[in-house]
């Protein structure tokens, strides 16, 4: 058999999230309809992660199996023509067989994005704040994240991963354009729902309802009723995951 990864971005608005569900699309799903319908048999496809409902990426990496040596850009082609708009695909890589888009992944970067000022052009796709928000001070408690690898106070509930630790790599509030905020977030591996719980928690140091030794004590208190609420998925985006060069061909 061969392995080949797929490179693809969606926007996460009429999916319920990446991985298949019984009671609504799925974008692996969508993935896999287009797969089997294209190669003529029952395509398996395993993500790199799971993203919740709403949420988009940029940049998502799925792998598959076939018993024949494909041409990537003649899948890519196939593929983004059975697709429906809101999925498409830059490219198919063929790679060692035993890679693993989820499990050989060194790292994910999210996005989240905030505005503050309205705007019909952004709702869809960023979240709005009216209250003002501390950036710097939002800035400071971030940097508490890279003294901890046990997150599960980020974590959603009754989860089934065996550990709750992860690597954060970066983790950063930046200015795009005038009202317009974006919040970077880099790791070896998320928890479920854990970057929209952090976002969540972060904005509420920067309405001055919690402080940078505050945000320390929900971390450490591991518990995922003292962390901030989740804020809306419709603003997040996987922009990028990372991979060995040793697994290509």
């Amino acid at each position: 058999m061969f392995r080949y990864f797929i490179y693809l971005s969606f926007d996460g608005t009429n999916y319920h999230g990446w991985q298949i569900q019984p009671n609504g699309a799925s974008v692996q799903e969508t993935l896999m309809k287009a797969l089997s319908t294209f190669l003529r048999r029952e395509i398996e496809v395993v993500g790199a992660g799971r993203t919740d409902a709403g949420v988009h990426a940029r940049l998502m990496v799925a792998h598959f199996d076939f018993d024949t040596e494909l041409d990537g850009e003649v899948v890519t082609d196939k593929l983004n023509r059975l697709l429906p708009p809101d999925i498409a695909v830059y490219g198919v890589r063929r790679v060692k067989p035993e890679a693993h888009a989820r499990f050989d992944a060194t790292s994910r970067t999210y996005k989240y994005y905030i505005h503050t000022r309205k705007d019909p052009f952004r709702r869809g796709y960023s979240w709005r704040i009216f209250q003002p928000l501390d950036f710097e001070r939002m800035n400071e408690a971030a940097q508490t994240l890279f003294d901890y690898t046990d997150f599960t106070s980020f974590s959603k509930l009754h989860t089934d991963v065996k550990t709750n630790n992860c690597r954060i790599m970066l983790a950063r509030w930046e200015q795009t354009g005038d009202g317009e905020w974006v919040f970077t977030i880099r790791a070896d591996r998320f928890l479920r729902n854990m970057v929209r719980a952090v976002v969540g928690t972060l904005v509420e140091v920067g309405r001055g309802k919690l402080t940078v030794d505050g945000f320390r004590r929900v971390i450490e208190e591991k518990n995922r009723c003292s962390a901030g609420t989740s804020v809306p998925g419709h603003a997040l985006y996987l922009t990028d995951v990372s991979y060995p060069d040793d697994l290509f061909l």
